[in-house]
């Protein structure tokens, strides 16, 4: 039995939505990772399963390491059908914004999403969520926006309609959010929610094979030169940083989700608390950030990066070059050494 997270007005509120909604899109944040496809896709697929129009619209292309997932090539990616997807969220009453507090995550579908007519409801586990929905569901201590999901699944009584499909993305969200139950993962609550989607079926092995494990010839080769020749290690502040320039990307023919993971191998390393990577992307240097016994990388995504995110796993973004984007984080680093003496402990 789960405990109750979500209040029962809102439950209320979400159910009465989803009756009157004739067409739904569900979206999520740009650069879409396993929890935002997972959360999203799974929904649509049970949405569609009860006679629901439901349809997945991202900001660009999921990365393909999520290319196995049911109805992966459903998904519409605005960066790619720009007008149907805008046709799509023109056409609905309803958008369930599935992992991200703020519209800005949605990039380029920013003012498309804002100006729709439709209701809103904001379904998402970070911290300080924006004000934007009619409706809005934020459980920052839930271990993804897929473990929430499968809770108000579970509350609105769709638990025996839950299709194997939707249940197998539901858990890829769990299990990439939480680096296969290696991090957030502290509440066993979180256990008895993998176990009920199991029982639906769900060929866990796989999902970790597939989302976590395997990798593209190229990527394992740009995975090793970034650990052999951009890897540093600040001993001094128990810190790593990864730097890949747009060169370097362009040389190992990268593809979107070639380094996923790569920000959590410095984490490893005897002594390392946290770990930062910084990658040159065509308008931005995108941060990634992890770390281990509750070193707050939110707190230094947000101070620096006008980023944020959970203790141990925040992003941000920076506008300039990929050198003045590493100085700034190595400069920074003795102002963040006090949160290194406390909880001394290391944890996964």
């Amino acid at each position: 039995m789960l405990t109750k997270k979500v209040d029962d007005a809102k439950i209320r509120m979400l159910c009465g939505m989803i009756d009157e909604a004739e067409h739904i899109v569900l979206t999520c944040h740009v650069r879409p990772d396993g929890d935002a496809v997972g959360s999203t896709l799974g929904m649509a697929i049970l949405l569609r399963s009860i006679g629901k129009k439901a349809v997945v619209v991202t900001p660009d292309l999921p990365p393909r390491s999520l290319s196995f997932l049911p109805e992966a090539k459903e998904v519409v990616a605005y960066s790619k059908y720009p007008d149907f997807a805008k046709r799509l969220l023109d056409e609905s009453d309803l958008i369930l914004c599935c992992d991200f507090n703020k519209l800005s995550r949605l990039d380029m579908l920013e003012p498309l999403v804002a100006g729709t007519k439709g209701k809103k409801v904001l379904i998402d586990h970070h911290e300080k969520p924006d004000s934007f929905a009619d409706l809005t569901i934020s459980c920052p201590d839930m271990s993804s926006t897929c473990e929430l999901m499968f809770r108000l699944i579970c509350d609105l009584g769709l638990y025996q309609e839950l299709p194997l499909d939707a249940a197998t993305c539901l858990t890829t969200g769990l299990i990439t959010d939480t680096r296969n139950f290696s991090v957030n993962c502290s509440d066993p609550e979180i256990y008895t929610v993998l176990i009920k989607l199991l029982e639906k079926g769900v060929d866990k092995p796989m999902i970790v094979r597939e989302a976590i494990e395997l990798k593209s010839l190229d990527s394992l080769r740009l995975q090793v030169h970034a650990l052999d020749h951009k890897m540093e290690i600040f001993e001094s502040h128990s810190a790593a940083v990864i730097t890949i320039g747009k060169e370097e990307l362009e040389r190992f023919n990268y593809q979107r989700g070639d380094t996923e993971g790569l920000v959590n191998v410095p984490l490893s390393v005897e002594g390392i608390r946290y770990s930062f990577f910084l990658r040159e992307d065509d308008d931005c240097i995108k941060v990634s950030a992890r770390s281990v016994n509750s070193f707050p990388v939110n707190k230094i995504c947000e101070d620096l990066y006008g980023g944020g995110g959970h203790v141990m796993a925040a992003g941000g973004e920076f506008k300039g070059s990929l050198d003045e984007c590493r100085r700034i984080l190595i400069e920074s680093m003795p102002s963040y050494d006090r949160w290194l003496e406390t909880n001394s402990e290391r944890h996964h």
